[in-house]
């Protein structure tokens, strides 16, 4: 598998989580119940984005016309994780999944830019036999993280 199919799948699993805790967002009573849920969610990521960084993000760190691109995926990084560290000191319940909403609505956003300009630039500039080495390395993370 090359790394931006794994990548793409995760991607695909993470949307449907979030659709999950989108659904759930309304029925929420307490700021606690939203702190797990973002909580939760800042799990799932930390370990989709540090793959995305030391796999993927660094075999384009040489193509500099694309450097931009690349900043814009690590801000959009700190963004998120900036929003789902704020449901931590929301005050109320309502801030609290607002806050978890914008985080989720700004991830699936930042999904989109990735498998539309970045997926196709690193399937452009490495030969298939790396992108099938990098795929192996996520899933060697993967067995790893589940032991």
């Amino acid at each position: 598998m090359k790394i931006t199919d794994a990548l793409t799948t995760e991607h695909v699993v993470f949307t449907s989580v979030f659709e999950h805790i989108e659904r759930a967002l309304p029925n929420l009573r307490t700021v606690n119940e939203a702190r797990l849920l973002a909580r939760l969610v800042e799990s799932l990521l930390r370990k989709h984005s540090d793959v995305e960084t030391n796999l993927a993000y660094v075999a384009l760190d040489h193509v500099l016309d694309r450097q931009s691109e690349l900043d814009r995926l690590h801000q959009d990084h700190e963004e998120i994780d900036g929003r789902l560290k704020r449901v931590r000191s929301a005050a109320t319940c309502l801030e609290a999944r607002q806050l978890l909403l914008a985080a989720l609505r700004a991830s699936r956003e930042h999904f989109h830019r990735e498998e539309q300009t970045v997926f196709p630039l690193i399937e452009k500039v490495l030969r298939g036999d790396t992108l099938t080495g990098l795929g192996q390395a996520w899933r060697q993370r993967q067995s790893a993280s589940a032991s």
